[in-house]
């Protein structure tokens, strides 16, 4: 039985793969800060649901506190470490910078810190399309240039890429960083679109549309990411004998067991398509406020995933009308409504 710390199990993500895990019969350890970025009643919902598992057990703690992270590390001895806890959200990085650089720079070093101190073997970090930044060339690959970040959101995270390939560098540490692409589904968090969309078209109010509409995304369904994950865990990179060893299209390092790895459904997804297909879901029309487009956000994201598939054989397929159907479906039974 392996054990599997993941930070950020209260979190959307870290719950779904915390149950995809405990359902394979991995031991897994939880540990989250419970913030109130969002409703801390919904991430302990899910910490509850989780507890119902004897394979999982659970602390709460920020990642900024290193005595407390660094204890439980050492006292469950994890052989993987899945690092999903950070402070998210594009837009928030406007409004409280000073939480990204405490979670996503000195959370992730502590993180870091941990797995080098123990010699996991495999450290496995979320990352974000957000790194793409200012590139317009799509669909996006790994092996793009990401020097443009166009939030502090976005910088946090390459800056959590290049710190990850410095220890696999230096300690010999098996890392894999993951892009994730819009990812969308039931227990899904409060501050992205979809839950917004529907919280306010079942409460009578109309949806703030950005950009008037002009907008796609790669839409990823949450367990197909969790799917992704999971077989990225059993495919930790391996340092070549020499670049050339590296295949093309591969984002593996020259000089360390690290890669980066995209996550997305690998499909361009126009924003008032979405948006028929939360109407479809709900069975009404849903009244639309259209509006400028918000600073630090991008008009596309679409993501090139054959790195992915060429990896774990695995390829995220779930469409739309299907996953925004199964959240509003989980919305309605949540929140009785």
């Amino acid at each position: 039985m392996r054990t599997v710390l993941i930070t950020g199990t209260a979190g959307f993500i870290g719950f779904h793969l915390a149950k995809a895990l405990l359902a394979e019969g991995f031991r897994v350890v939880g540990y989250d800060g419970m913030t109130a970025y969002y409703d801390p009643a919904l991430k302990r919902a899910r910490h509850q649901i989780l507890l119902q598992s004897p394979g999982f057990s659970c602390e709460e703690g920020m990642l900024e506190d290193m005595p407390r992270l660094q204890a439980l590390v050492r006292r469950e001895r994890p052989d993987i470490i899945v690092n999903l806890a950070a402070q998210a959200g594009v837009r928030y990085s406007l409004e409280n910078p000073r939480s990204y650089v405490e979670a996503n720079l000195v959370g992730a070093f502590n993180v870091l810190e941990c797995a080098r101190d123990l010699g996991v073997s495999h450290l496995l970090m979320a990352s974000t399309s957000s790194a793409y930044g200012a590139n317009t060339e799509m669909p996006f690959v790994e092996t793009q240039k990401t020097a443009h970040p166009l939030t502090l959101y976005a910088a946090t995270k390459q800056a959590n890429e290049a710190m990850t390939h410095a220890y696999a560098h230096l300690w010999k540490l098996p890392t894999t960083l993951f892009r994730f692409f819009t990812v969308y589904g039931p227990w899904g968090r409060p501050d992205m679109a979809l839950f917004k969309f529907v919280r306010a078209a079942l409460a009578g109010e109309p949806i703030e549309v950005y950009n008037h509409g002009r907008m796609a995304r790669d839409f990823t369904y949450v367990t197909d990411l969790v799917r992704g994950i999971r077989l990225l865990i059993d495919t930790p990179p391996v340092e070549p004998a020499s670049p050339e060893d590296i295949q093309p299209g591969d984002s593996l390092s020259p000089v360390a067991p690290w890669r980066i790895v995209n996550i997305g459904n690998s499909t361009r997804v126009p924003l008032m398509t979405f948006i028929d297909e939360i109407e479809r879901a709900l069975g009404f029309p849903v009244a639309k406020e259209f509006k400028e487009m918000q600073k630090g956000d991008v008009p596309e994201t679409w993501a090139d995933c054959s790195l992915l598939q060429r990896l774990t054989g695995y390829r995220p397929e779930t469409g739309v009308r299907e996953g925004v159907a199964a959240f509003v479906a989980w919305y309605r039974d949540y929140y009785q409504v």
